[in-house]
């Protein structure tokens, strides 16, 4: 979808517009609130071809990348800052991959428990072939602990659906949990679960290793800002790069994360919203290797998850806190604000007292995109029949990877699907949940 001049005029009265090709210095600062589009450079040569385009690196566009080249198509793969970047929603250290999902309404629970289930052994298999020519493990099966002061429909549903579907878990009682790990504090702690086979990713390594080898089997890495181009007949004729440059595709997916709304700012503006969550890493203490893998499980409070430190570098015992306001993703400061600090600490001491006074070792502030839906996104756009939108991660698609990105793989070279399933990832149309 191209921007049209008077377009970006009528949206630029109401906020800052994003740089063209990086001429003239970035504001200062871009107040929260809808996001400006994103206007077009002005091209100077034509550049490469390939059979798909996937702009955006992050978990959905790199593994999408990833797929269709072992589905035997000419792919390059674009990515604004590149993969793994800070800026992106997949850049964090790590990431937890779990099956419960016993909050998620209707059929969406079922099924994100299978895809999260189908995730956990494709993670396992990729570091069984990648981790010694890499060298570096992905995945970390630290299992994952709930821990809730009374029954909820969260902690019932899960239990269900574990149940239904065979997977592994036990549901312990305090003293065991106590037993087990002694860095919890388990005074308002009445109902405990337990995955086993639950772990933790590194995010941006993840990104990185993925992009590492469809590179070293042919595959086209760009690393510039790419802006839909013209349009003719219903379908989009190429890209523009922040190089200047023009490259074309029979296929684009545009992968794009909290930067979505920006690129199709009246198709999705209105159905993400982009928000900050904040990350802590607690320094372990000195000697100490209960809060370090594999001594230490994942954890899951209200509102509040973490995990255990990772070896060989122990960056921390990792804390996430809940989102902040909206923010543009290319401006947005990742300084985390002293509140959410404040906050952290108060639940620190609360639930690890152990760590009460434990120094910070390092903080990440990453986008998360909500859709309207809290579903995923994976249509065809509705005005470019070879343009095809996933995103809307909802805080979860990392985890989900290698799964999203077969799955797209395959819609976008033309496997119908399950109806029923592509249904519930259609484009949304209305207002996100606060």
């Amino acid at each position: 979808m191209s921007i049209k001049r008077r377009d970006f005029l009528k949206l630029a009265g109401l906020q800052v517009g994003m740089l063209a090709a990086c001429r003239s210095a970035p504001p200062a600062f871009i107040p929260p609130g809808p996001l400006p589009p994103m206007p077009e450079p002005r091209p100077t040569r034509r550049g490469s071809t390939a059979d798909v385009i996937v702009v955006g690196a992050g978990a959905f566009g790199g593994w999408t990348a990833y797929h269709l080249q072992a589905l035997g198509l000419k792919v390059m793969l674009v990515d604004a800052y590149g993969p793994g970047n800070s800026r992106s929603t997949s850049g964090d250290e790590t990431r937890g991959v779990r099956s419960s999902y016993g909050d998620r309404t209707g059929a969406q629970a079922e099924q994100w428990m299978r895809w999260a289930r189908l995730a956990m052994q494709r993670w396992l298999e990729w570091d069984a072939e990648w981790q010694k020519q890499l060298k570096t493990q992905l995945f970390y099966p630290t299992g994952d602990v709930i821990m809730r002061k009374e029954e909820e429909n969260f902690t019932k549903r899960t239990r269900e659906l574990w149940q239904k579907l065979g997977v592994a878990h036990e549901a312990l009682n305090v003293d065991e949990l106590r037993k087990r790990w002694q860095i919890f504090n388990t005074d308002d702690v009445n109902v405990v679960l337990y995955e086993p086979d639950a772990g933790v990713v590194r995010a941006r390594r993840a990104c990185e290793a993925v992009a590492e080898v469809f590179r070293s089997r042919g595959g086209d890495i760009r690393i510039a800002h790419a802006w839909p181009g013209a349009q003719t007949g219903g379908k989009l004729d190429h890209l523009v790069l922040s190089s200047n440059e023009t490259v074309s595709a029979g296929t684009y997916v545009f992968a794009c994360g909290p930067w979505l709304p920006k690129i199709f700012p009246d198709l999705l503006g209105r159905v993400i919203r982009t928000p900050l969550g904040h990350v802590f890493y607690f320094a372990t203490p000195p000697a100490d290797a209960r809060f370090t893998f594999p001594n230490c499980p994942s954890w899951n409070y209200p509102g509040v998850t973490g995990w255990a430190s990772l070896l060989p570098d122990n960056r921390g015992f990792r804390v996430r806190t809940s989102g902040d306001r909206l923010y543009d993703p290319d401006y947005s400061t990742r300084w985390v604000p002293e509140k959410a600090l404040k906050e952290t600490r108060t639940f620190v001491r609360d639930h690890f007292p152990i760590l009460a006074d434990a120094p910070i070792n390092e903080t990440r502030a990453c986008h998360y995109e909500f859709s309207s839906t809290r579903n995923f996104i994976i249509d065809v756009h509705p005005g470019l029949s070879n343009v095809w939108i996933t995103g809307g991660g909802s805080a979860e698609a990392f985890k989900f990877g290698p799964v999203l990105g077969d799955y797209i793989a395959k819609r976008v070279k033309g496997d119908a699907g399950d109806p029923k399933l592509d249904q519930t990832f259609k484009l949304p149309k209305e207002q996100p949940k606060t």
